[in-house]
């Protein structure tokens, strides 16, 4: 027994070293962020966490002076709105060109917790995966979190499309919490996905369509008043654009098409 306790804490203490030896940056695409923001910085775990990238789009709110009084060092201002996916385009160029190895995308809306950030660097430090992402649907508590009737019968609808059409097996695509290696976000063409909401879904399909693995942990769901989210028009956009999505990686798949969207790709194996 005094072997295995000993065994444990050796494994603990290397699986701290590791993660400590890879330089971790949260990335905060923030729009219209001011008051939920202080509680979400304030549940992001600094152990390992070494750097935090805020880019604000163009708010209407306080959301840069907030992120200045608490001392977020990298602040981007987007002069001009550039939607959901330009923000995160910034986000992610900003961390690679201060060397992270890894790179966690985390809503500053609160709708999901910064808690889970060690598990989901645990695993990409260890290689056991290179992208993890954030699951509302593995649990049992979506709708008991919030999340709109219409969201969930969408979500799994889509879900069950995408996985059909590209051969893959995710319990959710529109999750908006992901952790990435940094080889992975340098092997894939994220600047020529959508600046829309459609770039999450466009990711992930370049992501799979260049031999990566994606690992999921549930995520609790916690919608309220201050969290974003996006009316039944622009989701209903945003469904027809995941069909597309979807349908253009079976036919590039297939050799039936090429699309600039899986262009430029390099494959997990060449890394």
């Amino acid at each position: 027994m005094l072997f295995l306790s000993w065994d444990l804490i050796q494994e603990e203490k290397n699986q701290k070293q590791m993660i400590d030896s890879k330089k971790i940056i949260v990335v905060l695409p923030a729009y219209n962020a001011a008051s939920t923001l202080e509680k979400t910085y304030r549940e992001i775990p600094f152990d390992i966490v070494d750097d935090i990238i805020l880019v604000d789009d163009h708010s209407y709110d306080e959301t840069l002076k907030v992120a200045t009084d608490l001392g977020i060092r990298h602040l981007i201002e987007h002069e001009e709105n550039k939607g959901y996916g330009g923000n995160q385009k910034s986000c992610y160029s900003k961390a690679l060109s201060l060397g992270a190895d890894i790179v966690v995308m985390l809503h500053p809306d609160y709708q999901y917790t910064p808690k889970l950030i060690h598990s989901m660097c645990y695993l990409i430090a260890n290689g056991v995966y290179d992208v993890v992402i954030g699951s509302r649907i593995l649990g049992k508590g979506a709708l008991k979190g919030g999340m709109p009737w219409y969201k969930y019968v969408a979500n799994r609808g889509l879900t069950l499309f995408q996985n059909l059409i590209m051969n893959q097996k995710l319990s959710e695509y529109h999750t908006g919490y992901r952790a990435f290696s940094a080889r992975t976000l340098t092997s894939i063409p994220y600047k020529s996905c959508s600046d829309d909401f459609v770039f999450d879904n466009q990711m992930l399909a370049q992501i799979f369509y260049g031999g990566w693995e994606i690992a999921e942990i549930t995520c609790p769901t916690k919608y309220f008043e201050d969290s974003s989210s996006i009316n039944l028009s622009r989701s209903t956009i945003y469904g027809l654009g995941v069909l597309k999505v979807s349908l253009m990686y079976f036919f590039q798949k297939a050799h039936l098409g090429n699309f600039n969207l899986f262009k430029g790709i390099q494959p997990r194996a060449e890394n």
